[in-house]
């Protein structure tokens, strides 16, 4: 089973560092490819570039929570999300699932 991921191109989780805007200031964010590719269709999927569609997703955050605390962690599940929503998977609900076990082992 590990040979399945162990084979994996190493050019889909090499970081790329892209240039945004957030509130007016440039600003960059580093990623591995495959999240970029993802947050590429989300945004398509939205009618949006890649770049207002994070500034947006940001801005979004900002309003509901006060504050955005660690942004690139956002984006990433923010990825999953989009995959469970279009899979058909429960990622977030089984995370989430893990997450409270652990605290009620800990």
């Amino acid at each position: 089973m590990c040979h399945v991921f162990a084979s994996q191109d190493p050019a889909i989780y090499q970081t790329i560092t892209r240039s945004v805007r957030l509130n007016g200031f440039s600003t960059s964010i580093r990623l591995e490819a495959l999240f970029w590719s993802i947050l590429d269709q989300i945004a398509k999927s939205q009618d949006m570039s890649t770049g207002r569609f994070i500034s947006t997703l940001h801005d979004e955050v900002l309003e509901l929570r006060g504050e955005v605390g660690n942004f690139t962690s956002l984006l990433r599940v923010t990825c999953a999300v989009f995959i469970e929503r279009n899979q058909g998977m429960n990622l977030v609900q089984s995370a989430q699932s893990d997450l409270t076990e652990e605290k009620q082992v800990a």
